[in-house]
């Protein structure tokens, strides 16, 4: 059931009754590790009052009902799925028909399909709830579909949804002859047969899900001769050559690893010396390096002389797919966990068992912990294994675990597949990413508790929307769950899955039960398509509320159980999130978008000793990791590798790839309307500013110039001088500093060795003239102009033609450029700047300086008066802050022959936009959950915890144990003393510093020397008498004398580091490492 809520869309037709978009539904609102962001770096958000459609820029029924005709995309929507599927695939999906049938725990997960029908004429129960989110107790008794299908619309106006009328989808076949792809979930496996055969034959996408308590499956058939067009999609690789051989021998300038993997295709562009091979068909490669790789021989295509680029392309793969009734006998099984090597065999036994089962008792599953019935599985399952044609070892066990939990129903499975199903769904309609092939078997074993009593008593139903969880678990864990108190950081994307499961699964429903939520953001509209508890009426709200508001709504029995806050997790909120706070706590789970932000509450689970799981996405791929006291390292104990960046010559002056001149063009943004209005604003506003500028050696020239050139020498009037000042800056950028840059780098220029300068990486530009009727040329100009005037607060007349722009820069005239001769240009980012050396050798000569303070206006005469700088704003397409990095870059890319990239790849580069899809955050949120239940459980060996990655794309799986926290050890009085490098500690009352030092004395440590923040507060070289004054303050009293601040009062204790040596007999390894020291305030 869970891809449902991805899948949107259907025509009216003979079978189906059509369920509108806008359908009156009840008030029910509803992220590899990734890197660092700027969101940290936000100032917090102020709360916007409740606005309306009017108000915001929410699509109408009739905008949505003209957009699907015209076959658009909306990408405000649609922004973060874009960047993982591409525009292709998402017509592709525009355009489709899709059946889900079956809407339990398991449904869909799927957006932006034309057409979403349901089929489920099963009359809903009261166990349904228990991973199906849609559905409420009143709505017990009936039909699922159609209890499901209006608050499934309300998801997505994109998409309208409707239900199919039958009893049995194998009554009328040829009813399925409309749907492009069909889900099965739930439904009896000879019905199965007979629809795989249907499809196979017609052509039709197959894609079947199961879950069975702690164990399910996905089985895909998409056919004969199915086109994979894209298996992973991955940009395509591209690199500079530096060599060629006459065999084929190709080598990456500056040994850059190429990437490249045996078999890949590759095509040249602008190689000199072997024009042959410039834009030939592609050529496939052998790899023979990290940094070298072969094409085969070339000796008829000349000499290799310089130059060339290197493009992977992308070539389609096709996979024959086998229909259900042969796969059933001759499976192949893909991998989801390799230290389950043999069990994917086995539950494909064991799940034919369990079909066979309930055929034989009339529809009826295993009964709970029954173990009569899971020795007639057991026995089905060896008559399955005699029929295969691999021999296989049945694991008696497992199968019986299987048949304990065969009724249970658990979201966080649910999720799992729902996902996995949804992403498959996907490949299916769009031939992106390399499908399923053909069965993935996926189990949770490990999470059923140990610290409770399992038994057919414990696990029989009790007519609760928790039925399928007492299933698995029982009654006892259940109320376990109820009463935990959970801390979930972030309501966005995997926080909005995060509450749905919780919510699913009772956490936090009983007494003594609570659920805190911290995220300080305000709903987007970008936003909805991925962070499902939210609609178009909440955007403008904040997340945390309305993400609060939904799941109650899903749940009523969390209502009074949930706090929400508004204040951001961090170092300056600690007086909100206070020890108090933390200790309550049972557990914390991330669901961050930032490195800082995470790296920060992993550091407060560690001092406060709580489990954290955190989890994060990144288009197809996802992570997660589990942090337990003393038996795990932390979150914080790896690190991902920084930030790419590119030196600063190469942007200045040598760019060779678009995003170079992204990065550029983002530069000139800052330069243009964000820096010169601050620099300008603090002129105004502090007291002498000049004196305080004058005083920083190297930059007073530029700045004062910046201040002149904003208030008196190119400070606009009107709107028409800002198009004079945007066509000045065009000018200056794209023609003269080219020119400038071609006189002291002539293109026949060579370095000392005699080899060209321009080559390799090094592009040789050419100015631009300015043409308006070139669309880039007219976007730089009109996007500048608005900035500008943004800057100044000038009103313009919206929607201005572009031949006011063009009449206006008729009248300008445009001076001869002339280089100037005494302007040095770095060429490589290790030459010293002669401007730089020219400038400082030019500081005592005032006369330049009092030259442009004096053509300042004083800021007394500017009262009131001051520039509003720009804050970049990326998802807001009407404010042209895109439209002018994509124009400045493109411009720049012209300058160097440059492919250039549309809006869409630019704004997902200067945006830094982490591409995002449900699908991958529906499966990674449902494995936290898996993890969750272990922690609540309280299992100690860390061989039942599992950290995971996963790539939908490939589709890969890699789970493992956690990595164990490290130990250490100090040889005390007693002998050797084993310490936990993360989680131990010293811990003292606030004692004083003599007591201190004799306390560790006793332990075998002597203190050398003690700190506290960036504060030395003893030192064993001290003389005798500073060290005196000290020894009978208290701890607490040293910290705020030598820091001369006051300890907080909401602080209830201060770290202490210290160095040490031990009692070890060798003198050389007395100095050793110790934890730090936490001294308790009683307040």
């Amino acid at each position: 059931y869970f891809f449902c809520r991805r899948l949107a869309s259907v025509q009216a037709q003979t079978y189906s009754s059509t369920i509108p978009s806008h359908a009156d539904i009840p008030k029910v609102a509803k992220l590899g590790k990734r890197k660092a962001s700027e969101e940290h770096l936000r100032p917090q958000k102020k709360v916007m009052p409740d606005l309306t459609a009017d108000d915001m820029d929410v699509d109408s029924t009739s905008v949505v009902t003209s957009k699907l005709k015209n076959g658009d995309i909306d990408e405000s929507l649609y922004s973060r799925q874009l960047y993982v599927l591409g525009h292709e695939a998402m017509k592709r999906m525009s355009s489709s028909h899709v059946l889900i049938a079956g809407l339990r725990g398991l449904g869909v997960e799927i957006a932006g399909v034309k057409s979403l029908t349901l089929f489920d004429p099963a009359p809903t129960a009261i166990s349904d709830l228990s991973s199906q989110f849609f559905l409420h107790p009143e709505d017990v008794g009936k039909p699922r579909a159609f209890a499901t299908a209006p608050k499934l619309a309300e998801l997505n106006a994109y998409t309208p949804v409707s239900v199919h009328h039958s009893q049995s989808l194998t009554e009328e076949l040829e009813q399925l002859r409309r749907y492009q792809v069909i889900v099965l979930t739930g439904i009896p496996i000879d019905d199965q047969v007979t629809i795989s055969q249907f499809c196979h034959h017609h052509g039709i996408f197959l894609v079947i899900a199961d879950v069975f308590g702690l164990f399910g499956f996905v089985f895909t058939d998409f056919g004969e001769q199915f086109v994979v067009n894209d298996p992973t999609g991955e940009n395509p690789l591209s690199g500079i050559v530096a060599d060629i051989s006459s065999d084929g021998l190709v080598s990456a300038l500056d040994e850059t690893r190429h990437g490249l993997e045996d078999g890949d295709f590759v095509t040249f562009t602008e190689v000199q010396g072997m024009e042959g091979l410039n834009n030939s068909n592609p050529r496939k490669i052998t790899v023979k390096g990290p940094y070298t790789f072969s094409i085969g021989s070339v000796s008829s295509l000349g000499q290799y002389k310089r130059g060339g680029l290197y493009t992977q392309v992308k070539e389609p793969k096709r996979i024959d797919f086998q229909s259900l009734t042969r796969q059933l006998q001759d499976p192949t099984l893909s991998i989801s966990d390799f230290a389950k090597f043999d069990r994917p065999l086995q539950l494909h036994i064991g799940f034919q068992a369990l079909h066979r089962f309930k055929k034989i008792h009339r529809g009826d599953l295993p009964r709970p912990h029954h173990d009569g019935d899971a020795s007639e599985v057991f026995k089905l399952a060896r008559a399955v294994a005699i029929e295969l044609t691999t021999e296989v070892e049945l694991d008696e066990n497992l199968v019986r675990e299987l048949s304990y939990g065969a009724r249970g129903d658990l979201s966080p499975m649910a999720a799992f597949f729902g996902g996995l199903a949804a992403q498959e769904v996907l490949k299916a309609i769009s031939g992106k990413f390399y499908p399923i092939v053909q069965w993935l078997y996926f189990d949770s074993l490990e999470s059923l508790p140990v610290s409770v009593n399992r038994s057919e008593e414990m696990c029989r139903p009790l007519n609760t929307r928790y039925d399928g969880q007492i299933a698995v678990f029982g009654r006892e864990f259940q109320d376990k769950l109820a009463n935990a108190n959970q801390f979930l950081v972030g309501a966005g994307a995997i926080g909005c899955e995060m509450l749905k499961n919780w919510a699913m699964i009772g956490l936090a429903t009983g007494p003594k039960g609570k659920i805190s939520i911290a995220d300080m953001d305000q709903i987007e509209k970008s936003n909805l398509n991925r962070q499902f508890l939210f609609r178009p009426k909440d955007v403008g709200k904040l997340k945390s509320d309305c993400a609060a508001e939904a799941v109650q709504a899903m749940n009523p029995d969390l209502r009074g159980k949930i706090v929400t806050l508004r204040d951001r997790v961090g170092p300056d909120t600690e007086h909100v999130y206070n020890e108090l706070f933390w200790q309550g706590l049972d557990g914390v789970t991330n669901a961050l978008d930032n490195v800082d932000a995470r790296q920060y509450v992993d550091r407060r689970c560690v001092f406060f000793r709580k489990p954290l799981v955190d989890s994060g996405t990144l288009g197809t791929k996802g992570n997660i990791q589990v942090v337990l006291p003393f038996l795990t390292e932390s979150y914080s104990s790896s690190q991902d590798p920084p930030e790419q960046s590119f030196p600063q010559c190469t942007l200045r002056s040598f760019p060779n790839k678009i995003e170079h001149t992204i990065a550029w063009a983002k530069e000139k943004f800052h330069q243009y309307f964000v820096g010169p209005p601050e620099t300008v604003n603090l002129y105004l506003s502090q007291p002498n500013y000049i004196e305080h500028t004058l005083k920083q050696a190297g930059n007073e020239i530029p700045t004062l110039e910046s201040i002149r050139d904003f208030l008196v020498t190119e400070k606009p009037l009107t709107f028409d001088d800002c198009i004079v000042w945007a066509r000045q800056q065009f000018e200056r950028e794209y023609n003269n500093a080219i020119q400038q840059l071609l006189y002291n780098f002539p293109k026949d220029c060579t370095t000392s060795s005699g080899a060209p300068f321009w080559s390799g990486p090094k592009r040789a530009p050419d100015p631009l003239e300015f043409d308006a009727t070139n669309s880039t040329h007219l976007s730089f100009v009109i996007a500048a102009a608005h900035l500008h005037a943004f800057n100044y607060g000038i009103r313009f007349i919206s929607n201005v033609p572009d031949g006011h722009y063009i009449r206006v820069m008729e009248t300008m005239i445009i001076p001869e450029f002339s280089p100037n001769p005494a302007i040095k240009i770095k060429a490589d980012d290790n030459e010293p700047d002669e401007n730089a050396t020219l400038a400082e050798s030019n500081f005592d000569d005032n006369k330049e300086l009092k030259q442009i303070v004096s053509s300042l206006p004083s800021p007394k005469s500017l009262p009131g008066f001051k520039l509003a700088p720009v804050e970049f704003e990326k998802d807001d397409d009407s404010n042209f802050h895109i439209d002018f990095i994509t124009a400045a870059s493109n411009l720049r890319a012209q300058n160097y022959a440059i492919a250039e990239a549309d809006r869409h790849q630019t704004k997902f580069i200067a945006g830094k936009i982490i591409p995002a899809i449900a699908t991958t955050t529906a499966l990674v949120t449902g494995l936290v959950v898996l993890e969750l239940y272990k922690i609540i459980d309280g299992k100690s060996d860390i061989e039942q915890y599992k950290n995971g990655f996963v790539n939908l794309a490939l589709p890969f799986f890699g789970f493992s144990e956690p990595v164990a926290s490290p130990k250490g050890k100090y040889v005390g009085k007693k002998g050797e003393v084993t310490i936990d490098k993360i989680w131990d500690r010293f811990e003292v009352e606030d004692i004083t510093l003599e007591q201190f030092l004799k306390e560790f004395e006793e332990k075998g440590l002597n203190v050398m020397m003690l700190s506290s923040g960036v504060s030395l507060l003893y030192a064993s070289f001290y003389r005798p008498n500073k060290v005196k004054d000290r020894m009978n303050l208290k701890l607490s009293q040293l910290v705020e004398t030598i820091s001369k601040k006051p300890i907080p009062d909401h602080q209830k204790n201060v770290i202490f580091e210290m160095t040490v040596e031990d009692q070890a007999e060798n003198a050389d390894e007395r100095d050793v490492e110790v934890p730090y020291v936490m001294v308790k305030l009683r307040r």
